[in-house]
C-alpha cells in the first residue's frame, strides 16, 4: 500500500470500515444496510425530523430516500407520520424496536472504534480525530464534494 496516496488510503479505510458491505449490521432478526444505518442514526440525532431534512442531511435524492424509509417502516424500525398542519410533510420517529436497533449499532460502532483506538496512544488518537475533522471541513468547502464525479 502506498502510504502517500490519499485516494488509496481512503479506499482501504472504506473497505476496512465495511463501507462496501451490503449489510452493515445485524441486530436480532434485523439486517440493516449501511444507508439504513445512516438513516436511523440521523433520525435518532435530530428531533422529529422531516423526511426532507434527513434526505438533505445524507445528500440523498428524496425518491431513493423514500424507498429506504419504506423498508425501515416495513421492518417496524421507523414510524412515518404526516404533519397535521401540512399533510405533504412527513415526520420520522424511531419505533421502540428502531431505538433498540439504533442503540445496538451505536454500541457496536463504539466498541469497534474503541478497539481500533486502543492501538494508539492519546496523542495519535487526538491527531486522527483532528485530521478527520479537518478533512470533513475541507470537503464541505470543495465544489466537488458530495456530487457524482464524471
Amino acid at each position: 500500500m502506498d502510504n502517500s496516496n490519499p485516494r488509496e488510503l481512503l479506499q482501504v479505510t472504506a473497505r476496512r470500515f465495511g463501507l462496501l458491505n451490503k449489510n452493515c449490521c445485524t441486530v436480532g432478526d434485523n439486517e440493516v444496510s449501511l444507508i439504513q444505518s445512516h438513516i436511523l442514526y440521523e433520525i435518532d440525532r435530530q428531533h422529529e425530523p422531516s423526511m426532507q431534512q434527513i434526505a438533505d442531511s445524507l445528500g440523498m435524492d428524496i425518491t431513493t430516500f423514500s424507498r429506504q424509509v419504506q423498508t425501515l417502516v416495513k421492518k417496524n424500525l421507523v414510524k412515518k407520520m404526516a404533519l397535521p398542519e401540512d399533510r405533504r410533510v412527513y415526520i420520522l420517529h424511531l419505533t421502540e424496536e428502531g431505538q433498540f436497533v439504533t442503540a445496538s449499532i451505536d454500541h457496536m460502532m463504539d466498541d469497534y472504534l474503541n478497539e481500533v483506538f486502543s492501538f494508539m496512544n492519546d496523542f495519535e488518537k487526538e491527531t486522527v480525530i483532528r485530521s478527520l475533522k479537518l478533512l470533513n471541513e475541507s470537503m464541505l468547502k470543495s465544489k466537488m464534494c458530495c456530487t457524482p464525479m464524471g
